[in-house]
């Protein structure tokens, strides 16, 4: 689902992979797909496998005689070519945190030594090519997906669906000089995919450095006005009591689908507040729709550590810089769990903690669900432990009960208050040892 290739053609609208050694060359399966609707039927899967129309892989020889021709079109620099529908495109989260994460992933395959001050020997893509979506059906209701591509690749080109049969109908191939090839069909073929249920999980089994990230988040905060103190971090040698502790809570209250119950939102509200008060750290109380897109990015490029419910909001975890001490904290319905806050924080080198309320979970080699019955103070504490969970002790599999779109979601806002203030002090805590 993620490849670099050199030297890709295309003709009649069809990708050509040319090679010496075409048994060198990945089944086509693992490389695109035909564009079709992602669903889960048996039927469905096999309706996404690539024909020869979508891709073909063959010698030299073979290539001429296809294309009866000696010229070309020429197209220099790298490009990133998605094949995926639009089904997957014009949602913040699956845009920037999936499609956009994979193929910057990919990419600095090519530059390993990505250093903390986002210097990069990559030049941007020239282009961003849509194979099967039209140029009205990729943008996002929150108007984020434009922001971010602008912001990471200023001088960035588009093309789409009417661009390729443009090219289609011309009567020579097109050379792309260098393809960075996306397709989220053919990414749940890899088994990272089977154990993350994330389309970009596959593009980490390349080689890369911990600072991978750092040139797109450098990009799109100056793009936002983030002052570089804030992109880039205080001085290593300062101290860390002398650093300011940014806590972001991403509000749904207003959204009207996947809310907290009333009452434990104000409550959690009038925790925070108390750390604030007590410990002097900087509390935000946010809701990201009510903000401009500028805005949501600053506060996200500033904060240390960010929570909400799962939701689209957490997509903002992309701007977080990463310390030590930055984590997500995720609200999930109790039993409910998805990996995509989740393994896109630890994906980035931040810490992400799961909070259940009303349950005790206790996870083990065997995850076990138990009611919490809380007696005394010795099984109050144990509660508040269990409420919440990181890595390597998360579920092993996505849970939507019952009640996870819900608007009567629990929590409690001193279990979270505690762990924020364990986090920022970097205390012992369970999780951690």
């Amino acid at each position: 689902g993620w490849t670099v290739l050199d030297n890709l053609y295309v003709f009649g609208g069809t990708i050509f992979v040319v090679s010496s050694k075409p048994e060198d060359i990945p089944h086509p399966r693992y490389l695109t797909s035909s564009g079709y609707n992602i669903q889960n039927e048996p039927e469905e899967v096999r309706k996404r496998l690539p024909s020869d129309k979508d891709i073909r892989i063959v010698t030299p020889h073979e290539a001429q005689r296809i294309f009866n021709t000696h010229a070309a079109s020429q197209l220099d620099g790298a490009s990133f070519l998605v094949t995926d529908p639009k089904q997957f495109i014009t949602h913040y989260y699956h845009f920037s945190a999936e499609l956009l994460f994979g193929l910057w992933r990919t990419y600095t395959a090519l530059d390993p030594f990505i250093g903390s001050d986002a210097h990069t020997t990559l030049p941007p893509p020239r282009r961003l090519v849509f194979r099967h979506v039209e140029s009205s059906q990729w943008r996002d209701y929150a108007a984020m997906n434009q922001w971010v591509l602008r912001g990471a690749f200023p001088g960035i080109g588009t093309e789409f669906s009417e661009d390729w049969a443009d090219r289609a109908a011309m009567p020579v191939p097109v050379v792309f000089a260098r393809v960075v090839l996306a397709d989220r069909a053919a990414s749940y073929e890899g088994e990272p995919y089977k154990a993350t249920w994330r389309s970009a999980s596959n593009a980490f089994d390349l080689r890369g450095g911990p600072h991978w990230w750092a040139p797109l988040r450098k990009s799109v905060l100056q793009f936002s006005g983030l002052a570089a103190e804030w992109i880039h971090g205080p001085d290593p040698s300062a101290r860390a009591e002398n650093e300011q502790f940014v806590i972001t809570y991403i509000s749904r209250q207003d959204w009207g689908r996947r809310m907290l119950r009333q009452k434990d939102h104000e409550v959690l509200v009038e925790e925070l507040y108390k750390l604030r008060d007590r410990y002097g750290y900087e509390v935000n109380i946010v809701n990201m729709d009510k903000m401009s897109r500028a805005e949501q990015l600053r506060l996200a490029g500033r904060t240390t550590i960010m929570m909400g419910l799962h939701g689209n909001g957490l997509t903002s975890l992309l701007w977080m810089r990463p310390t030590p001490r930055s984590t997500v904290i995720e609200f999930l319905y109790p039993k409910g769990f998805a990996f995509d806050y989740e393994y896109t924080t630890r994906a980035l080198g931040m810490t992400h903690y799961g909070v259940w309320d009303n349950e005790c979970v206790l996870l083990l080699p065997f995850i076990a669900l138990r009611p919490c019955a809380v007696n005394t103070n010795d099984m109050i504490s144990l509660c508040a432990l269990c409420r919440t969970f990181t890595q390597p002790n998360v579920p092993r599999e996505q849970n939507y009960p019952e009640g996870f779109q819900g608007n009567d979601i629990p929590l409690n806002g001193a279990v979270v208050a505690q762990l924020v203030h364990n986090r920022l002090s970097l205390a012992t805590e369970e999780a951690d040892a």
